[in-house]
């Protein structure tokens, strides 16, 4: 677990949307837990949250915690703030992780570490879990670190 923010103060908190559906998926990170959905009838995996399976076109969708490791499938430096409070905080790095323990579903964070740092595709990337107890409401963020790294 992190002892400090990857980011600045100033970001939007984020929160499950009004009718709930992301609810689990961010009580999981609470509870330093990676859920993802699971439809109970073919068995397939997705993210981001749906009311209805991608695949059957099922409702009977679950919540199943995953450990938080993948891969790389794609990444970028980020040098251009995308929101006021990330003005003088670039360059950051932006991943996308395949989950293989999950159907291979994809899931976009942030790499931890220097923001200089050489990436590769495939690399494996492991979750760490960052708790933010100041804000209001508060909520966690699932970060990703090499594996191999520091």
């Amino acid at each position: 677990m992190t002892q400090s923010t990857y980011l600045p103060a100033g970001l939007p908190i984020p929160v499950p949307e009004s009718d709930g559906l992301s609810a689990p998926f961010w009580q999981g990170l609470r509870e330093h837990r990676l859920l993802v959905q699971r439809c109970t009838k073919c068995h397939q995996w997705q993210f981001g949250p749906e009311w209805l399976c991608h695949h059957c076109l099922s409702f009977e969708l679950t919540w199943q915690a995953v450990p938080p490791q993948g891969r790389i499938f794609s990444w970028e430096r980020v040098w251009h703030p995308s929101h006021a409070s990330l003005k003088g905080h670039t360059p950051y790095l932006v991943v996308l992780v395949e989950l293989p323990q999950a159907g291979h579903v994809r899931m976009v964070g942030n790499l931890l570490g220097d923001p200089l740092q050489e990436v590769h595709i495939g690399e494996e990337v492991w979750g760490e879990f960052e708790p933010h107890d100041d804000a209001d409401p508060h909520y966690t963020l699932l970060q990703w670190r090499l594996k191999d790294a520091p």
